[in-house]
């Protein structure tokens, strides 16, 4: 599993057309769920590849897989 904080970012579309990012986590708490997140990972024999939590990083993936999105303006997250 690769696992690079950037990619797990909480965008709110309620309000405009690009996502807001103010309801997402603090770097302190941030970094010890991508920390916990990991090691429940590998605590389950999964190989984890990480990257550097706040840093930029050049990633080159082939991606075939499906993203959810939520966009539904009448629910209260």
């Amino acid at each position: 599993m690769l696992v690079v904080s950037q990619f797990t970012l909480l965008g709110d579309c309620r309000k405009g057309k690009r996502p807001g990012f103010t309801r997402a986590a603090k770097p302190e708490t941030a970094i010890r769920l991508y920390k916990d997140f990991i090691e429940m990972c590998r605590n389950r024999n999964i190989r984890v590849e990480e990257g550097t939590f706040r840093a930029e990083m050049m990633v080159h993936i082939e991606n075939d897989g499906p993203v959810t999105l939520i966009l539904d303006s009448r629910k209260l997250f």
